[in-house]
């Protein structure tokens, strides 16, 4: 698929989640700005029986001990494998607390996609009380989990600050990249809260840097470890890892004895979602495209959604479109290669090619080939 094609098509998913198109705006008014609108909370319902059912999402980028951003990443193979150590310490030091506190059932999820197509929880070293959740095909983590009456209480563990908060590999979704719903700047876990919003189940335990625990302050009802201080995006002080996991431990146990006073995250409809982006990304090819509503200097844009689904797969969708201006940090290598004339006309001469290899019924895209079963974990 051309690039112009690829760009269309995610539009089109966009717009579509938008509910019919909206008018262009061009102004020195930040997108983010126009949202109208919040988050309304309420107190979740009253248990039907003796069951106390809890969601443990994980992330990787906000564990105890962890200094390197390479233990978060499955292309680092040796420092990732420090890095899931790090994972499934923190995670049974939250189960244990979790089954302390009075939970019966425990399941886990990943949320952070590390490249690995095996899950980066080490089953073999997983609290046999929990069990890993799993699907037959690929599903979105936030979203299509989220049903009434499945669970109680939702968790969360190794998670980051949001794009621009300073901390420890800070990002939203992905690196550079700032959503926005109803007016706010919001973090991942702030997408678990709204999105099981919808099912009445609230988010009572949150563990990462000291920088998230700030952007979390719109849920002073959590119950919170800090694992780390973050320096900078790339650098921690580190906290003693026992200390952290007997926090851990006492804790998550104190939340699942205050579920009652928990909140439950209702995101107020329609949803005002915006998204504005740090370079190398960029939204500025959208520039001119009616029902878009995007910022003068082209970093933001912002549309109108029906729900919650329909304002995150919109956002996902554009994400998609502002990561088609990643290739510029490719073309900065490229020109500074020694061989740099040579490969940029043989990329030239490539796209000539192809074009014309398309026009003339010689070259078609390859298809994908059905992939074998296995197992689905979440963001993998």
């Amino acid at each position: 698929m051309s690039r112009h094609s690829l760009l269309l098509s995610l539009l089109a998913v966009a717009m579509a989640a938008c509910g019919g198109g909206t008018t262009t705006r061009q102004d020195s008014t930040p997108a983010s700005a126009a949202g109208t609108g919040g988050v309304t909370l309420q107190a979740p319902a009253a248990r039907k029986d003796s069951t106390l059912r809890v969601l443990v999402y994980h992330d990787m980028e906000g564990l105890a001990g962890q200094d390197d951003y390479r233990t978060f990443n499955y292309s680092h193979p040796e420092f990732y494998a420090k890095g899931r150590g790090y994972l499934i310490a923190d995670i049974n030091a939250v189960v244990d607390g979790l089954f302390a506190g009075g939970a019966t059932a425990v399941d886990i999820i990943d949320a952070h996609g590390s490249g690995n197509p095996s899950p980066d929880v080490d089953a073999a070293r997983l609290d046999p009380r929990a069990k890993q959740l799993t699907r037959d095909s690929a599903f979105r983590q936030y979203v299509d989990v989220v049903a009434p009456d499945v669970y109680d209480a939702v968790v969360a563990v190794g998670m980051h600050a949001k794009t621009g908060s300073g901390g420890f590999a800070s990002h939203t979704y992905t690196l550079g990249m700032d959503l926005w719903m109803n007016g706010r700047s919001i973090t991942e876990t702030e997408l678990v809260a709204y999105s099981w919003g919808r099912a009445g189940v609230p988010v009572i335990f949150v563990s990462g840097d000291d920088k998230l625990q700030g952007d979390l302050a719109t849920m002073p009802w959590i119950s919170y470890v800090v694992t780390k201080q973050a320096t900078s995006a790339s650098t921690v002080a580190l906290r003693n890892v026992d200390s952290v996991h007997a926090e851990m431990r006492e804790k998550a146990a104190a939340a699942v004895r205050a579920l009652p006073q928990a909140k439950v995250t209702h995101l107020d409809e329609p949803v005002r979602a915006a998204l504005r982006v740090a370079a190398p990304a960029s939204v500025a090819m959208l520039r001119g495209v009616p029902g878009v509503t995007i910022s003068s200097n082209g970093s933001e844009v912002a549309f109108e959604a029906r729900d919650f689904v329909a304002a995150y797969d919109g956002l996902v969708a554009l994400m998609g479109v502002a990561r088609l201006a990643y290739p510029s940090v490719l073309n900065e290598v490229i020109r500074a290669h020694p061989d740099s004339t040579n490969i940029q006309r043989l990329q030239r001469e490539r796209l000539m090619m192809r074009w014309l290899d398309v026009e003339s019924g010689r070259w078609s895209p390859p298809t994908n080939a059905p992939s074998a079963k296995r197992l689905h974990y979440g963001a993998q």
